[in-house]
Formats: C-alpha cells, structure tokens, sequence
C-alpha cells in the first residue's frame, strides 16, 4: 500500500525542470558617495507624515492615495495579475465535469423512458512540472506589480509634495513682489514731487516708473503660474482643477538638521522598483522551465463514467478510462527555439535588473549632492540678500538726504528685488532635493 501511495506521488509530481532561481550576487559600495553621517538609520525608513510635517499637505496626500487615477489604475493591474495566478494554477488540477439527460419516446406498445447521467474527468499530469513552473512565473509577475503598484504610490507622494513645495515658493514670490510694487509706488510718488518741486530731474521720474512697472509685470506673470500649479496639483488629487488651500508658507516647512541615508545594501530591499525588477527575473527564470518542460512527452488522462436508467429499471454503468502520452516528432525547431528565446529573455531580466540597482545609486548620490549643495547655496543666499537689503535702506536715505544719485537708489533696489526672488527659489531647490532624497532612498509607499 505504500509502495502504491509512492509511486502515485511520484506520477503526480514527477520532477520540475528547468533552473532554480537564485538571487544574483550584488556588491554594491560600501557607502554612497556624499555621504558623512555614517548612519545605519535611513531617511527612508520614515513615514511620509513624519517627513512632511504640514497638516494641509498631508491631507493632500491622504486625498491623492484615495483618488489619484495612477494609483487607482496600478490597484486594478494587481486584480489582474491575481486573476492570472488564478487562472495558470488551476492547469495544475484535474478538471470535472458532468452532464444530466432525460428522453422519452412514444411505441407502439407504450412509452420508452431514459434517464441518462454522465461524468468527464481530464487531467494532464505534470510530470515536468510546466504548470508549476507557469505558475511560479505568475505568482513572481503578480509580485512584481505589486512592488510596481508602491513604486506609484511613493512617486506620487513625492510628486504632490514637490507640487504644493512649488506652489507655495510662487506664492512667497507674489507676495515678495505685491511689497515691493507698493514700496516702489511710494517712490515713484515721492520722486514725482520732488522732480514738481525742482529737486530732481525727469530722468529720476522715468527711472522710477520703469521699476514700478518692473515689478507690476511680475505680479500677472506669477499669478497665472499659481493658477497653473493649483490645477497641476488637483490633477495629481484626482480632482478637477480647483482653488488650493494653504498651509504652512515655504519658510516654516521645516527641514532636518542632517539627513541619515543608511546602509547601501539596505537600498536593495527598500527600493520598490528593484524589488519589482527582482520579480520579472524570477518570472523569467521560470518560463526557461516552462519552455524546456514542452521539450518532453505529455501524459494525459480522460476517463468518462455514467449511467442510464430504462424507467425504474434496467440500470447500467459505463467507465471509461484512457491515458495518453504525447510526443511531438517534428516541429522545424520551434520548441528549441522557445527555450532559446526564454533563455535570452531571463537574461535580458538580469541585465535590467542590475541597471535598476546602479541607477537607483546613482539617484541616492545625485539627490545626496543636491540636498548638501542645495544648503550651502540657500545660506550664502541669504547672507546676500541680508546684505542687499541693507544696500538698500542706506541707498534710499542717501537719496533722499541728497547725498546719492538715483541711480545708486535704482541700482541697490534691484539687486534686492532679485535677491529675494532668488533666496525664494533656493529655499524651493532645498525642498525638493529633501523630497527626491527622500524618494531616492526608497521613501514613501509604506502606508
């Protein structure tokens, strides 16, 4: 009976051809170049609410993971790719079916009655394990989307943090230029009166206007950017475009005092994307079975049992039963040609999969540097627009106590002008080397 049970498990397993999986050997850098903190914590690691500390953009946030069409369209390949697994595993099972009959027919001597029941049975059993190996592959595809579902998720959240960090730099450019507009009217009216009073030339006045208007041309300008990133950023909340509410202005988002990038290899397990890249290689790791399984007899078993009843009697049983083994003769190399073919598609896996990890290096470094230089520019810059405006004050009192041109005055209160536009666009290029930090490190699809 034991012997019967084994060889019974050994024809309905028989063996699996085709190459194991085993995880490539990666040896990535022992640090990331740029990095000096030396930390085994990551910025990753963190949740997206801890990093974004504003209650308006975490709303954002909440609302785009719940309507955002990407994110809603990745959910929707993951149902597929389950039905899928569904579907290549069932191969694995017998299939039954059955049929009920009934038929009647008038003689002369009276009426022949027949009740007819009939059940089919097929299976193929996989001895080369073809359908396990299908199955492995769906089971790795179905992973994989998985994997690129947070891969979506963790761009948007750095796409919307991005978005509302550069909607909120237009609105600090606004109101830096709505002030100096005002602050600019004044003069031109204090120059008008004086050039009416003799103390100034019409050279001064036109010089005047020239950087009221400068201003005023600004303020439409960004005006219709703000109006533009608010739809950009409905857009990304699954919305039509609206008016966005604010939260915290550019300049109390606030920063971390040094950013932790941890270990290099932990890289290797946090990034969604090499995650999702590890699956298509085992997938394409197991078709090569899949397709070497085709190379070997198939065998197969229908079998059909029923029976027929003549009124309430006269009942008989039919069994059927047929095992078929199926050997291709010839098909021109076709066969051999799909293993080749599966062969060069697991390798052409291997090669994404390893570019995927020297890119996402590659983005560490690069938003490493950016995040370090980022800093420094945007503290120079506001040592210089300190300085600018200082320039500025002393300017405007040399003017008006008659001991400067106005052309020192015009000079000085441009370069402030744009020392302030530019000290609001460093303190944006801050953030948004902090958000894509952050998402280089594989931050921000956990939930």
């Amino acid at each position: 009976m034991k012997a019967l049970a084994l060889t019974l498990a050994i024809v309905l397993t028989g063996c699996t051809v085709g190459p194991n999986y085993q995880r490539p050997k990666i040896v990535p850098p022992t640090v990331y170049r740029g990095d000096t903190n030396a930390s085994t914590s990551s910025l990753g690691d963190e949740k997206w609410w801890a990093v974004f500390d504003d209650p308006v953009l975490q709303r954002f946030i909440h609302t785009a993971l719940a309507q955002n069409y990407d994110v809603r369209i990745a959910a929707t390949r993951i149902l597929q790719a389950q039905a899928r697994l569904g579907i290549t595993r069932a191969d694995q099972f017998p299939t039954l079916s059955g049929s009920l009959g009934f038929s009647a027919q008038k003689i002369p001597f009276g009426t022949f009655a027949a009740t007819q029941l009939q059940g089919a049975l097929s299976y193929d059993f996989d001895f080369w394990g073809r359908y396990r190996r299908a199955t492995e592959a769906a089971r790795a595809n179905l992973l994989a989307t998985q994997w690129n579902q947070r891969t979506v998720v963790a761009t948007l959240v750095s796409s919307v943090a991005s978005t509302y960090f550069q909607l909120r730099e237009l609105d600090l450019e606004l109101e830096i230029s709505q002030r100096t507009l005002a602050s600019r009217r004044q003069s031109l009216s204090l120059t008008e009166t004086l050039a009416n009073g003799g103390a100034t030339s019409l050279l001064d006045v036109k010089q005047a206007q020239q950087l009221v208007e400068t201003a005023a041309a600004a303020v439409p300008e960004l005006q219709r950017q703000i109006v533009i990133g608010e739809d950009a950023l409905s857009d990304l909340l699954g919305q039509y475009p609206s008016d966005i509410p604010r939260g915290k202005p550019l300049t109390e988002q606030p920063l971390p005092a040094s950013v932790p990038v941890g270990l290099p290899s932990h890289l290797l397990e946090r990034r969604p994307d090499i995650q999702a890249a590890e699956q298509d290689l085992i997938a394409a790791n197991a078709q090569i079975g899949v397709a070497r399984a085709q190379l070997f007899p198939d065998l197969a078993l229908t079998g059909t049992g029923g029976g027929a009843a003549i009124g309430l009697s006269h009942l008989t049983s039919i069994y059927t039963f047929s095992p078929t083994l199926t050997q291709q003769i010839f098909n021109a190399g076709r066969l051999r040609s799909n293993v080749r073919l599966s062969e060069a598609e697991e390798q052409q896996q291997l090669l994404i999969y390893q570019q995927t990890i020297q890119t996402a290096f590659r983005e560490v470094s690069d938003a490493l540097v950016s995040y370090q230089r980022t800093r420094e520019s945007r503290e120079h810059q506001e040592l210089l627009t300190a300085a600018a405006r200082d320039a500025s004050s002393l300017s405007d009192l040399r003017y008006r106590g008659g001991a400067a041109s106005y052309l020192e005055f015009l000079t000085n209160e441009t370069n402030f002008f744009s020392a302030e536009l530019n000290l609001a666009r460093a303190r944006l290029a801050e953030r948004l080397s902090l958000v894509q930090l952050y998402n280089s490190l594989g931050g921000g699809w956990e939930q």
